[in-house]
């Protein structure tokens, strides 16, 4: 019972998502587990580092699409990925992840050529449709043929847009996993020590969505209280290449590298971050896996967005869902203890990847049987 799998990575929290299922699936004589990197993301502390942290190895594919409008990348990963798969390299089963725009890209060009498809990370609605992302989402979840959740909520998501019940596997969180298979390695990284920081007396900020960073009055105010908050708790701010374009073309760069509450950095190895992030007092950011990553950890986690497509981490976790302009006075809540604790969600327990496995075989054996 032969099995060949692509794994498609496209952007840094594909990479970890990808990981712990990878090494899982080569362990397995039965299954030919490849990974496809589209090359979305082309930053090297973006891309090869985590390959390296993750002891992944190199891509037996890389479609080296860059970057481009949304339609332009999309466009270009659907094109390369079709060719791979037309040729002799034809997976027996696709597995996209998360909500890039190579997620919905290569789902596809798969389903078009009658590949199946399996969603890692299905079901998460922020049910708002100006997000890129969630369009991603919605679209891939609708074309493909078998949907791994992570929460009850995303079911219930799937169920309510019509999904057949028999589509879905709930797997669990698969950033867990990553976690706990580098947790020796991030237990004994610098983490703090490295930029002059203490133990839990510092914030981690990212920032990167087009929402906060693509317009000057946005940045200006989300800037303005990154000052004011590090008069509070110094901040280490590991900038996104999109979000240091903007500050430097809004002229506001050079305010923050003055800063001596703030460290600037390049983005960081899986490794190194989860070091800072794991010994952070609070996390400031809006992207989608640190939230997930905090509410594991009990960590409180600021979200600076209107909305989350994981529910379940401000539901039973330590993440809020924070306006913008109220930043400082949520970072000094945390300060004097007014946060709720939280707690782990179900199947979030570093087990993802075996429950994947398990899913995977079931169907690859009823699908053999069919033909």
């Amino acid at each position: 019972m032969n099995c060949r799998v692509h794994l498609i990575a496209a952007a840094r929290p594909n990479f970890m998502k990808i990981a712990p299922l990878y090494h899982v699936l080569a362990e397995q004589p039965w299954i030919d587990a490849r990974i496809v990197h589209t090359g979305q993301h082309y930053d090297r502390n973006m891309s090869e580092n985590f390959f390296l942290d993750l002891r992944l190895p190199d891509p037996h594919f890389h479609l080296e699409v860059g970057s481009g409008t949304h339609a332009e990348q999309t466009a270009k990963v659907m094109v390369a990925y079709e060719k791979i798969c037309s040729r002799r390299s034809r997976p027996d089963w696709t597995i996209v992840v998360g909500d890039v725009n190579s997620t919905i890209a290569c789902a596809l060009a798969a389903t078009k050529l009658w590949i199946p498809v399996i969603h890692l990370e299905a079901g998460l609605r922020s049910s708002d449709r100006r997000m890129p992302e969630e369009i991603n989402r919605l679209v891939t979840d609708a074309i493909s043929d078998v949907l791994w959740t992570p929460s009850p909520d995303a079911d219930e998501n799937l169920l309510r847009e019509g999904v057949a019940p028999e589509r879905i596997d709930r797997v669990g969180n698969i950033m867990i996993d990553s976690y706990e298979m580098m947790r020796p390695q991030i237990e004994a990284a610098p983490g703090p020590r490295k930029f002059g920081l203490r133990r839990g007396e510092y914030a981690v900020v990212t920032l990167h969505r087009p929402s906060n960073v693509d317009q000057r009055e946005t940045l200006v105010s989300l800037v303005t209280q990154l000052h004011s908050t590090s008069a509070y708790l110094p901040l280490l701010f590991a900038v996104h290449p999109r979000t240091r374009k903007k500050l430097v073309e809004f002229g506001l760069w050079a305010s923050l590298e003055s800063n001596p509450s703030l460290r600037l950095t390049e983005p960081l190895g899986y490794v190194e971050f989860m070091a800072l992030v794991s010994a952070a007092r609070l996390v400031i950011t809006d992207s989608g896996g640190v939230q997930e990553e905090s509410t594991y950890l009990g960590i409180p986690c600021l979200t600076l967005r209107e909305n989350t497509e994981r529910p379940i981490t401000v539901m039973q976790g330590t993440n809020r869902l924070v306006p913008s302009h109220l930043l400082t006075a949520n970072v000094q809540g945390v300060l004097r203890g007014e946060w709720a604790k939280g707690m782990c969600p179900q199947s979030w327990d570093g087990r993802t990847a075996l429950r994947c496995l398990a899913a995977l075989k079931r169907r690859h054996e009823a699908m053999v049987a069919t033909h």
